[in-house]
C-alpha cells in the first residue's frame, strides 16, 4: 500500500512537471520554476512540449503497471524517474533531485520491501 502511494505521488510529480512544460513553459510559472529568460523560453517552448510528453509517458507507464498489477513496468518507469532525476542534477538542474530522484527512490525501497 505504501508502495503504492509513493508510486502515484512520483506520477503526480510528474504530471505537474509535464503541465509546466507544455502549457507554461514561457509563462511567468514556468519561467520561474525552471530560471529561464522569457527570450530562451520563447526559443525553446517546442522542445518543452516534446519533453513534457516524455514525462507524461513516465507517468502512462506508471499508471498502467499499477493499474493493471504490471510491477515490471511500474518498476521500469520508476526507475526511468530516478535516472532522469540524477542526470538532470548531475548537469545542473539541482531541483532534479528532490523533485525527482529522492521521491523515486523512496517509491523505489518500498517496492522492494514488498519482494
Amino acid at each position: 500500500m505504501l508502495s503504492t502511494i509513493l508510486v502515484l505521488i512520483v506520477a503526480l510529480i510528474h504530471v505537474y512537471i509535464a503541465v509546466l512544460e507544455i502549457k507554461f513553459w514561457d509563462k511567468p510559472r514556468g519561467l520561474r520554476v525552471f530560471g529561464l529568460s522569457q527570450e530562451l523560453a520563447t526559443q525553446t517552448t517546442t522542445l518543452a512540449i516534446n519533453q513534457g510528453l516524455y514525462n507524461l509517458f513516465l507517468v502512462a507507464g506508471i499508471l498502467v503497471g499499477v493499474a493493471f498489477g504490471m510491477p515490471q513496468l511500474t518498476l521500469f518507469s520508476v526507475v526511468c524517474v530516478l535516472v532522469a532525476g540524477i542526470v538532470g542534477f548531475a548537469t545542473g538542474i539541482k531541483s532534479a533531485l528532490y523533485a525527482q530522484s529522492i521521491p523515486a527512490a523512496l517509491a523505489l525501497l518500498a517496492m522492494a520491501a514488498h519482494l
